[in-house]
Order: C-alpha cells, then sequence, then structure tokens
C-alpha cells in the first residue's frame, strides 16, 4: 500500500525471488517513480504496479499472503475501513506489516506530530494502533517499538476462519 518511489517493492523481490510483487499507489508521480526503479522487474513479470486507493482496492478476496504499508496510512481517509480493506484482500492467516515513524509518543513526535495534526493526519500511539489492527478485524497482532530510532511496527493477520 502506498509504494512511493518503489524501494520496498524492488527489496520484497530480492527476499521472494519466486514471488510476484504488487504495487499501488493513489498519486501518479509515485507510479512513474516505482515504475522507474522497478523496471526491469516489471519487464520480468514480477512486479505490476498500478494506481489505485486503498479504500478500494483491485484485488480479488484472499489474493495476498502479506501487505506492507510503510509511512502511508497517515494518508488513508478511513483507517478502521481502509484496514477491513487491506483485511478482505488477504489470504487467511496473510499479515498486514505497518511501519510509520512519526507516531504518538515516538522520539519524532514532539517536532512531526504538530505538522502530521496541521494536516489532518492521525496520530496514534503503540495502545491505538493495537486497537485500531484489533477493531479491523486482525488477530496476533504484535507493536515493536524502536524508540531510539524513532519507528513502530504493527503486525496483525486474518483469521484463518
Amino acid at each position: 500500500m502506498g509504494c512511493g518511489g518503489g524501494r520496498t517493492i524492488e527489496k520484497l523481490a530480492t527476499i521472494a525471488p519466486s514471488g510476484k510483487i504488487y504495487g499501488i499507489d493513489d498519486a501518479s508521480g509515485s507510479i512513474a517513480t516505482s515504475r522507474a526503479t522497478n523496471k526491469e522487474l516489471i519487464r520480468n513479470g514480477r512486479v505490476e504496479i498500478q494506481q489505485a486507493a486503498v479504500l478500494q482496492l483491485p484485488f480479488a478476496a484472499d489474493a495476498f499472503d502479506l501487505v506492507t504499508a510503510i509511512e502511508t496510512q497517515y494518508n488513508w481517509p478511513d483507517l478502521v475501513n481502509d484496514m477491513r480493506e487491506i483485511l478482505r484482500v488477504l489470504k487467511p492467516g496473510g499479515m498486514l506489516g505497518v511501519i510509520a515513524e512519526t507516531y504518538k509518543g515516538g522520539s519524532r513526535d514532539v517536532v512531526l506530530g504538530p505538522l502530521m495534526k496541521l494536516f489532518g493526519s492521525p496520530s496514534l500511539g503503540v495502545t491505538e494502533h493495537r486497537e485500531l489492527f484489533t477493531q479491523a478485524g486482525y488477530t496476533a497482532v504484535e507493536v515493536l517499538e524502536e524508540r531510539k530510532r524513532g519507528w513502530i511496527c504493527v503486525t496483525g493477520r486474518k483469521p484463518l476462519q
């Protein structure tokens, strides 16, 4: 979700050499950059990048083992429903991983928190992230925080049934 410049897509393609990686972003500039970064992987059929928004994903239900969202959830219009839309496209047991460098209580919050508020972006802390995943229907929710390094990673799984 939110492939931006495409570096995460490139890394995921390296980690999963027999898998296919899909990237979406709602910004045309990000799509163009991500496609340029991954042009060889696209040519080889390993990567597909398209313009789309998280609120209505252009994928079938139960399609993915893993969905990542790195520094993008700040722009989602309806966090709970957007998380449910991601849940829809995950296979049973599939995982969503959200990584954020700006979060309530984080080391960058003092500086970036007011900016995020100014832009109308949500500011969630460790507890709020856990509650968001649970409210959206995810299980096995885990929160990893590297406060000194300034990031949080939250993962959750689609229930098996």
